[in-house]
């Protein structure tokens, strides 16, 4: 009777991850599937084709889609690599504070990521134009680092409560100087951690729609790839070779999530 119940327990589990990944990845799963059928109607009368791969560099929308990727790079790059350096700095200055302030802190750090985006997004633009902030790229990237840095101090914090603390203060007592201890003893042990929040905080980046729509300025002319797919799909509706566009982006992303968490299994499978 247990054994029949242990196996219907199991089937039961197995079912619902399954039911669960079906439903996050489906329509992504879809839109790669689709990408290779040259039309935007989701048939395949035209058969399997490389169609709306071609069209990317065909199509008269491919010098605003560079220049859109361009722009997406360059803020996800500076705006990632920023909130990782604030981001661990503040995760260490966190896991020093005593108990009661570390609760305190750390719920307020939670505050941006719980909050919805749109208000983010608004809180952001009444900040920038009360203390005029140049718009473009100045606003844009602040906005990233400010969404981005909780995002890489709650990756690095476990790793530091984890941490045995007693070697950090070996450090000190054998002659070491705080700051030799630092980069000598205590990042070399949140490197994972700080490698995770940096792919996080550059996924969310390249990724990131409303909070740049709103904070990019409408005089600038600049346009991310989510903004710039927003306004050629609202003027001249899905053409195929989006479906290109999001599958590579899809690809790229889940492969770099991919790395990072088989580098972080390789280390842990080292120690």
């Amino acid at each position: 009777m247990m054994k029949r119940f242990d196996i219907l327990k199991k089937t039961f589990s197995y079912t619902y991850v399954v039911l669960i990944m079906a439903l996050l990845y489906a329509p992504i799963l879809l839109i790669i599937v689709f990408s290779f059928s040259g039309n935007a109607r989701f048939s395949f009368s035209q058969g399997f084709t490389l169609a709306s791969y071609k069209e990317i560099f065909s199509s008269d929308s491919f010098d605003g889609l560079m220049s859109a990727l361009k722009n997406t790079v360059v803020i996800a790059v500076i705006s990632s690599v920023c909130s990782t350096i604030l981001g661990s700095i503040s995760a260490i200055g966190i896991h020093s504070l005593r108990k009661k302030m570390r609760t305190i802190v750390s719920a307020v750090n939670q505050i941006p990521i719980i909050n919805s985006e749109i208000v983010v997004a608004v809180s952001l633009m009444i900040f920038f134009s009360t203390f005029a902030f140049p718009q473009g790229y100045v606003r844009l990237i602040l906005s990233h680092i400010s969404f981005c840095t909780p995002y890489v101090v709650l990756s690095v914090l476990p790793l530091l409560q984890r941490m045995d603390k007693n070697i950090y203060e070996a450090a000190l007592d054998l002659g070491s100087t705080p700051t030799k201890a630092l980069f000598k003893v205590l990042l070399p042990n949140l490197v994972p951690g700080i490698v995770s929040g940096f792919i996080m905080a550059f996924t969310l980046s390249l990724d990131d729609f409303i909070i740049t729509q709103i904070n990019k300025g409408a005089g600038t002319g600049i346009e991310t790839l989510s903004t710039y797919i927003y306004e050629d799909a609202r003027v001249k509706s899905i053409s195929p070779y989006w479906f290109a566009v999001f599958s590579i982006i899809f690809v790229v992303v889940i492969t770099l999530l991919l790395l990072a968490n088989i580098r972080k299994l390789k280390k842990s499978e080292d120690k």
